[in-house]
C-alpha cells in the first residue's frame, strides 16, 4: 500500500501526529485571517479529531487555548475549535508556494510537507465529489437535498476574500463555504436557508449539500449552494455609487423591501421569541458599553448620552415580536442580481455563541445594522458623505416599510438604541483591529449620544 496509507491515525494514538504538527500549526494559526486569536498567544493546541480524507489529505478539528486577555473584571477567554484540511505529501507542487505550512521534522509525518490543502485543486474536487455522493468518512457526514442534485466536473476556485470562513467556487454554479471556527450545533447558515426555501423565499440561495460531525460533538463544518455568478454585492454597488456621484435611494428601497420579505419569512419558519424582552436588552447593552468604554478611552465622554439610549429602550414601544433574524446585516451581505436583492450569510456574528445567533432577537437589530453600513459607504473617502446616507437610510426603511406592515422610523427609541449597541460594537472593533477606520463609528458615536437621532 502506498505511504499514503500510513496517515490514517487510530483515535488511541492521535497525539502522534500532533506532536508532529504542533509547532507548525502553532505558527501558522495566528497569521490565518480566520484565526480569532491573533491578539493572544496559542498556550494550547489539542487534536479533537484526525480523518483521512483523502489519501495524502487529512481533515482536523484542533482546540487552541489561549492566555487572558487583559479586560476589566473578564475572565480567561474559552478556547476555540477550528477546522483544519491539511494536504501531506513528500513533494508538494511548486504551485502550493503559498498554502505550505512547514516540513515536519519529527514523528510519524517525518520528511513530508503540510499545507492548507483548500489551495490544491486536485482536493478541491475531490472534495465536491464527497458532497455529490451522500456518505461517511469516520466521524463526517456528507449529505445532499435529493431534490437539487449537484453536478460534476466543476473547475474549482477558492475565493481570497477578507472573511472569517474559507469558500470554494465551483465552475461558476456552486460555492462552497467551509466553516473554520466550529461550535456545536447546527450552524445557522445551514439552518436558516434550508428553512426559507421550505417557506418558498426565493430571496436566499437555498442549500444544495452540506458536511458535518459527529465528534467531538454534532456540529456543522461547511454548506454548498447555489452561486450567484453575475452579482454584485450591495457594498461594491454602492461606493460604485458614490464615486460615480449616482443617487442610490431606488437600489436601497429596493433592499428594504427585499429585507422585509426575508423577515417575513422568518417569523414563518420559526417560533416567535418571548415578549417582553427590552428590559433585559437594554441591561445586556449598557453592560456592553461599560467594557466598551473601559478599552477606548474614546468613547467615555459619550457614556452617559449613551446611556439615555439604552435606559429609554427598557420603557418604549416594545415593538415588533422577537424572531429569527439574519444577525450579522450590512451591505457586504447582499447581493443584487439583475433587478433582485439576495441575503447571505447567516451564521451571524461569529465572535458570538451559537446559541445566541440561533436565537430569537428584534428585527430592529437587523436594520440598525444596514443603516450603520450605510454610514460606512458614505465615509469611505472625502469629503464625507452623510446627506448620501441619510437619503439611504430614508429609502431603506420606507421599502422595508412598504412589505412590513410597520416602519421602523416610527420605532425611535428601539431604532436608536439598536444602531447605538451597533456603533459601540464597531469602534471596540475597529479600536482593536483597524485604528484608522475609528472616526467612521465614533461620529455615529457622537451623533447619537448628543442629538440621539
Amino acid at each position: 500500500m502506498p505511504k499514503t496509507a500510513s496517515l490514517r491515525p487510530r483515535r488511541a494514538h492521535l497525539a502522534e501526529p500532533m506532536a508532529s504538527l504542533d509547532g507548525l500549526l502553532r505558527e501558522w494559526l495566528p497569521r490565518q485571517r480566520w484565526f480569532a486569536g491573533k491578539d493572544r498567544p496559542v498556550a494550547e493546541l489539542g487534536l479533537l479529531s484526525m480523518t483521512e480524507l483523502f489519501p495524502g489529505c487529512l481533515h482536523l478539528l484542533v482546540h487552541t487555548g489561549h492566555g487572558p486577555v487583559p479586560a476589566p473584571g473578564g475572565a480567561p477567554p474559552a478556547g476555540d475549535c477550528y477546522q483544519l484540511l491539511l494536504g501531506v505529501r513528500e513533494h508538494p507542487s511548486p504551485r502550493l508556494g503559498r498554502a505550505v505550512i512547514g516540513r515536519v521534522q519529527d514523528g510519524p509525518l517525518a520528511g513530508r510537507t503540510v499545507y492548507d490543502a483548500l489551495h490544491d485543486p486536485r482536493t478541491a474536487q475531490l472534495l465536491l465529489e464527497r458532497l455529490r455522493h451522500p456518505g461517511k468518512a469516520g466521524p463526517l457526514r456528507f449529505e445532499a437535498d435529493p431534490s437539487r442534485p449537484v453536478p460534476g466536473g466543476l473547475a474549482p476556485r477558492l475565493l481570497d476574500a477578507e472573511q472569517s470562513n474559507s469558500s470554494l467556487v465551483y465552475g461558476d454554479e456552486l460555492i462552497l463555504k467551509l466553516f473554520r471556527r466550529i461550535q456545536p450545533g447546527v450552524n445557522p447558515d445551514l439552518e436558516v436557508p434550508d428553512a426559507l426555501a421550505r417557506q418558498g423565499c426565493d430571496r436566499v440561495p437555498a442549500p444544495v449539500a452540506w458536511m458535518r460531525t459527529t465528534h467531538p460533538y454534532e456540529a456543522t463544518l461547511g454548506v454548498l449552494q447555489p452561486f450567484l455568478n453575475d452579482a454584485s454585492d450591495g457594498w461594491t454597488l454602492s461606493l460604485n455609487a458614490l464615486a460615480a456621484g449616482d443617487d442610490f435611494t431606488v437600489q436601497a428601497h429596493e433592499l428594504g423591501r427585499a429585507m422585509a420579505d426575508v423577515h417575513l419569512a422568518l417569523a414563518e419558519a420559526f417560533p416567535p421569541g418571548p415578549p417582553g424582552e427590552n428590559g433585559r436588552t437594554a441591561a445586556a447593552m449598557t453592560e456592553r458599553l461599560t467594557a466598551a468604554a473601559h478599552c477606548v478611552p474614546a468613547l467615555q465622554p459619550f457614556v452617559p448620552g449613551l446611556r439615555a439610549a439604552f435606559a429609554a429602550l427598557s420603557t418604549c414601544d416594545s415593538g415588533p415580536p422577537a424572531q429569527r433574524i439574519h444577525g450579522d446585516l450590512h451591505l457586504g451581505q447582499v447581493l443584487r442580481a439583475g433587478r433582485d436583492w439576495f441575503v447571505i450569510d447567516f451564521e451571524g456574528e461569529p465572535s458570538r455563541p451559537l446559541s445566541e445567533r440561533r436565537s430569537a432577537h428584534s428585527p430592529v437589530r437587523d436594520i440598525a445594522g444596514m443603516l450603520r453600513s450605510f454610514d460606512y459607504a458614505a465615509r469611505q473617502r472625502r469629503p464625507w458623505r452623510p446627506e448620501w446616507a441619510r437619503r439611504c437610510r430614508e429609502a431603506f426603511c420606507a421599502g422595508y416599510a412598504a412589505r412590513a406592515g410597520w416602519d421602523p422610523r416610527k420605532k425611535h427609541g428601539l431604532l436608536r438604541a439598536y444602531e447605538t449597541d451597533r456603533a459601540v460594537y464597531e469602534v471596540l472593533y475597529e479600536a482593536r483591529h483597524r485604528p484608522d477606520w475609528l472616526p467612521v463609528p465614533m461620529a455615529a458615536i457622537e451623533r447619537l449620544a448628543v442629538r440621539g437621532d
